[in-house]
């Protein structure tokens, strides 16, 4: 809260002196020449000492902290949902809609007077603060950045403490594991240190599109990123190199776990990486996509039980193991020609290929509807693109959550809008993106 006040006031002096320098330049300027040599003195000297003075405020102000900012894209699950857990293969890949952070550090002349730890969340107007001194009385002090490691339950007892004096609004209770994740993950990479933390983002919380594993990327690219020591001005976006990126993709898993105790890894590590990824009994491996894919993401805004919904998929299994054997199976195929597609670089033209994942999206929809994890709102968006001749698959547990609607190139963006208009006088929320994009990026 300190260095907020700092900053609102410094901003608003350098403001007031700057519109006064301004309105000093206005006022002289026309009738200068018709001045007295010594009044032309004194004009001079006086904006002189303005300019000066405005310069020096602004570099006061600007030395009073560091901001370093971080974005981390969501995420999709093309083929292979459910699947997955009874070792077919699954693909996802990142979707431009992304999770901010906003880093503020004090430097040492500040911090001095800031004793404080402060999260913003920007989209849900709340701010949630400790003093660095509480932090230290509760939070057992192993910070080792290079390491990443399991958060103990203890720790996570104490931590929780921590959360509960902050008396979350009861109907956003749910945030508890988040900001347990932001405390232990910013005092195992940052130490006990005051800061300002802002978080926004363009991803719905729980709809499936790994909105928690954007958070835990975005937020450790930023604690990594305030370490490293060059900090030459880039423009715009830039990524982490190959090390940092391992690193900061490690400490979101590890962040992940807090949020959902037995995270895949799936959703952190195309967060942090982004393109697609191919996944398969534990095993990641990075695809590189050689074709651009849209995808319209509808949002039904009906709440899932994943935890319940994967319990179904095993006790039909069980109950029919052949047919489900066969199932799981052909999901498998459909996961592996989709990444093949995806992939390919001969000579077939980008129609040709939407029309095979067109296809293959069919066709695993119908696998995930015998699995029994489709949901009513699921099959109220497919009809509707369907009369527009558009295809589209659940994404995620199912059950509700997010529709992926594919958007082929030859599409017109008056049939999109025709569609989105449809689905939202349902109740939906509709996003368009581009799948396959970049992933963890910081900026100075």
């Amino acid at each position: 809260m300190h260095s907020f006040a700092y900053r609102e006031n410094a901003l608003f002096t350098f403001s007031v002196t700057t519109l006064a320098f301004i309105c000093a330049i206005a006022s002289f300027s026309d009738n200068f020449s018709n001045q007295t040599p010594s009044a032309q003195m004194e004009v001079s000297l006086t904006l002189n000492i303005t300019a000066r003075l405005a310069v020096t405020i602004y570099l006061e102000h600007k030395a009073e902290e560091m901001e370093v900012k971080a974005r981390a894209p969501g995420k999709i699950i093309l083929a292979g949902e459910h699947a997955v857990v009874h070792g077919s293969t699954a693909v996802a890949a990142a979707i431009d809609l992304y999770t901010y952070v906003t880093l503020r550090l004090p430097l040492q002349s500040a911090a001095e007077n800031n004793d404080r730890l402060t999260l913003q969340l920007k989209d849900l107007s709340l701010e949630f603060s400790w003093s660095v001194s509480r932090l230290k009385e509760v939070i057992p002090c192993d910070s080792n950045t290079s390491s990443p490691a399991s958060c103990s339950g203890d720790t996570l007892k104490s931590i929780a403490v921590l959360v509960e004096e902050q008396n979350i609004p009861e109907e956003k209770i749910w945030l508890s594991s988040g900001i347990s994740t932001f405390l232990w993950l910013y005092t195992s990479i940052r130490g006990f240190s005051p800061a300002t933390v802002i978080i926004t983002t363009e991803l719905p919380y729980g709809s499936g599109l790994g909105s928690s594993a954007a958070f835990c990327v975005a937020l450790t690219s930023a604690l990594i990123a305030s370490s490293i020591l060059d900090k030459t001005h880039r423009e715009g976006w830039s990524s982490l190199d190959e090390t940092n990126l391992e690193l900061l993709n490690k400490w979101a898993f590890e962040g992940e776990k807090i949020i959902h105790g037995k995270p895949s890894g799936i959703d952190n590590t195309v967060s942090a990486y982004g393109n697609m990824i191919k996944f398969c009994s534990g095993e990641i491996t990075r695809l590189q996509s050689n074709m651009p894919l849209r995808m319209l993401i509808t949002n039904t805004k009906v709440g899932r039980n994943t935890k319940a919904l994967v319990s179904g998929v095993s006790e039909r299994t069980v109950r029919h193991p052949d047919a489900m054997k066969s199932v799981f199976n052909a999901v498998d195929s459909i996961s592996k020609e989709l990444a093949a597609i995806i992939q390919s670089k001969d000579q077939n033209s980008v129609t040709e290929k939407e029309e095979s994942i067109k296809e293959l999206m069919e066709i695993n929809q119908s696998l995930l509807q015998s699995m029994g994890v489709s949901h009513s709102s699921i099959d109220t968006v497919i009809r509707t693109t369907l009369k527009h001749k558009l295809t589209s698959k659940l994404t995620g547990a199912g059950g509700g959550g997010c529709v992926l609607t594919l958007l082929p190139t030859v599409v017109s963006g008056t049939v999109v809008d025709k569609v989105v208009e449809e689905l939202e006088s349902s109740g939906f929320q509709c996003f368009t993106a581009s799948i396959g994009g970049n992933g963890a990026e910081i900026c100075f």
